[in-house]
């Protein structure tokens, strides 16, 4: 793969060797505009890989660095996602200026990118997520339209279809043992959603991440039975992955 350097300022020292991926939207109208930021010293951000919609596919920083991707970010107990990830950044305007399909030149790329990145690191399919899945009450990236089930059709990430499961959804004010259940759950995936058996606003913000990226046909927040099927099968996929 053909890497275009294009060097950030933006990056300091690991604590340890990455196992996960990250992977973001740009959310700006253009991939320069974006560039631009995420080499500006001043702006505070980097990620290690930017990919065009043309699939062109920029280096900004070592992946033996720590590049500043994910902010306050949360999975599996780790609260610096920037120390153990590899972030890239897809450009895609985002939700705010009309959030168009990723192209398929820019999903071929990132599919050959995480060949090769997880060709150099111990990255299990259970650790490449989404920046919303880290950060579910603060982002949205790179969102429903994003190809996860492509990704894992060819070997990276992790995806699921249930079969119908039918059920009395559960949202925002519910409490009890279901919610509980569901909190456990997601908690054991990796999201940060400590059981209470309430399902506040934090929960929702979970459950709403967690439809992003594994059921984007419903992203409302609501735990129907199909969410929580998948939920499930998640599980035990991870657990063999």
């Amino acid at each position: 793969m053909s890497l275009i350097p294009a060097p950030s300022p933006n990056f300091d020292q690991r604590r340890r060797p990455p196992d996960m991926v990250v992977i973001h939207y740009t959310g700006m109208r253009t991939g320069p505009e974006a560039l631009q930021r995420l080499c500006d010293p001043e702006s505070k951000v980097s990620a290690h890989y930017l990919i065009e919609e043309d699939g062109r596919v920029y280096q900004l920083a070592p992946e033996e660095r720590r590049a500043w991707h994910a902010g306050v970010s949360f999975w599996k107990g780790e609260r610096d996602i920037n120390s153990v990830s590899v972030g890239i950044e897809m450009v895609n305007p985002g939700h705010d200026f009309g959030y168009p399909d990723f192209p398929e030149m820019q999903v071929e790329a990132l599919i050959g990118l995480l060949d090769a990145i997880r060709g150099r690191w111990t990255i299990p399919n259970a650790r490449i997520l989404g920046h919303s899945d880290v950060a579910p009450d603060r982002k949205v990236d790179p969102g429903e339209k994003f190809p996860w089930k492509r990704l894992a059709l060819d070997g990276h990430g992790l995806w699921v279809e249930p079969d119908a499961a039918p059920g009395a959804p559960l949202g925002l004010g519910d409490e009890g043992t279901g919610v509980f259940a569901l909190q456990a759950g997601l908690t054991r995936l990796g999201y940060d959603s400590a059981p209470s058996g309430r399902y506040d606003a934090h929960t929702q913000s979970i459950v709403t991440a967690f439809q992003r990226h594994w059921r984007p046909e419903r992203v409302d927040g609501i735990a129907d039975g199909e969410t929580r099927a998948r939920l499930v099968r998640l599980l035990r996929a991870a657990a063999e992955d």
